[in-house]
């Protein structure tokens, strides 16, 4: 096992880290930005280096600064969290050349799965169901256009290098597609530094479900259930919960074991997720896998009682899995609702200062936050305060106590998304489960 870990990220997912390590026997070592230098990761670690300024490009994306922080620091290993380096191969191909351990899986799997139309032709050749499209990036417009003809409309322009919304356009007619393609690449650009676009047919409806993916050095792979990620706004995932009441126990098995063959097939190791789309007629495609821990992971440590981050490290060390599928058993139900630095009506970031800060509590409550009363919330980075997570002994008590611990969660001083998640969980076709990734358009709020 490692002696000391240093954590390449920030906010709430550097102090979970943490809090796993702290409990392995783990030193660890916070980085942080000079805008940072507040942030309870910085004061909950052993040690802490400033790697730079507030700009993520020159701070949290800045390798040889965290490179040199983990030497200087004799850190045995790197965990990059979400977001940020975590799916950088180049900074894998760094860290193995330093002899410093990533922790995440190898430099092949990440190549193979982070650029997406890549990943779709591994999952084609592995003879997992995927949608119709491109397959593979588009060299221009035009070609882009053919192809959308061929398939037909609506389609989706997607960024290969992308994630969370960015860099993906939906496309209804020939007029808008050569626009929508200009744009889609000029964002890709902009937030991934790579303009690789693919086209795929639009599947209208549909939910959003990915398998949590936990796999180790010895060939062992393992799925821990699903998370239903259909509440979103423009591709951004709001509120996500485990089990999906859309699944019945024939179909949970069945995308599963689609999930496991995927990872399979690229000899995967570490945490991981593979996500579908689940349209009407419950055909499901292969959508995309992230190569790191989730944002959402807590949901599936609520039902499982499994500790991803522990696992991921464990992994890393060189360790067999602690669990196989037999032994992998889900109790009740979890919900979890991003809470955003963000106005709830139109969804526009609200950096600041929290004047006044109550935590909800109680049985079937977990909060992980890096906030704290008087802190500020930075506009250089994402603006997530918190990620209120419940438990309860099924959807109805955990809406229920969702409800109950969202009316608790007091934060004053900026503005939050709490009342928007209220006004989700008290509408009667999400208690229902009348969802899909539609479902805030019919809301009005995207």
């Amino acid at each position: 096992m490692f002696s000391k870990i240093l954590i390449a990220n920030r906010g709430e997912i550097a102090l979970r880290i943490i809090r796993a390590c702290k409990e392995l026997g783990i030193k660890t070592v916070a980085t942080y930005s000079e805008g940072d230098i507040d942030s309870l990761h910085v004061r909950f670690a052993d040690e802490a280096i400033c790697i730079g300024p507030s700009d993520p490009l020159k701070s949290y994306l800045n390798i040889p600064a965290i490179i040199s922080a983990a030497e200087i620091t004799d850190a045995e290993a790197i965990h990059p969290g979400y977001g940020f380096l975590a799916e950088n191969s180049h900074f894998v191909e760094i860290c193995e050349t330093c002899k410093i351990k990533f922790i995440g899986p190898s430099l092949e799997s990440i190549k193979k799965m982070g650029d997406k139309a890549n990943a779709l032709e591994f999952m084609q050749a592995a003879g997992v169901a995927i949608i119709p499209g491109s397959g593979a990036i588009v060299e221009n417009s035009q070609e882009g256009l053919k192809i959308a003809h061929k398939i037909g409309f609506p389609v989706i322009i997607k960024a290969t290098g992308g994630g969370g919304g960015k860099g993906m356009r939906v496309v209804h007619t020939d007029v808008s597609f050569l626009n929508a393609f200009a744009t889609a690449q000029a964002e890709a650009v902009n937030f991934f530094d790579n303009p690789g676009l693919y086209v795929e047919k639009f599947i209208e409806g549909p939910r959003h479900i990915e398998f949590q993916i936990l796999g180790d050095h010895y060939g062992n792979i393992i799925h821990l259930g699903e998370r239903d990620c259909s509440i979103q706004r423009r591709y951004q995932k709001l509120i996500e919960e485990s089990p999906s009441i859309s699944l019945t126990p024939e179909l949970r098995k069945k995308i599963g074991d689609t999930a496991i063959k995927a990872a399979k097939s690229v000899d995967y190791y570490s945490t991981g997720t593979v996500e579908f789309l689940l349209d009407k007629d419950n055909n499901f495609y292969f959508m995309e896998m992230n190569t790191r821990i989730q944002v959402e992971h807590p949901v599936t440590e609520m039902i499982t009682g499994i500790d991803l981050i522990k696992e991921q490290i464990k992994v890393a060390a060189g360790e067999k899995l602690s669990y196989t599928q037999n032994n992998v058993i889900s109790k009740g139900h979890s919900i979890e609702c991003r809470i955003n630095a963000e106005h709830p009506k139109s969804f526009i970031p609200c950096p600041g200062t929290i004047t006044n800060l109550h935590l909800p509590g109680g049985l079937g409550v977990r909060i992980d936050t890096c906030a704290y009363q008087n802190c500020k919330i930075s506009p250089h980075y994402d603006s997530l305060i918190a990620k209120l997570i419940v438990h309860g002994n099924d959807r109805q008590e955990a809406i229920q106590i969702m409800q109950r611990a969202l009316e608790e969660f007091i934060i004053e001083g900026i503005d939050t998304t709490i009342s928007f998640h209220l006004d989700v969980l008290k509408n009667k076709d999400f208690f229902d489960g009348n969802i899909n990734t539609e479902f805030l358009n019919h809301l009005g709020t995207c």
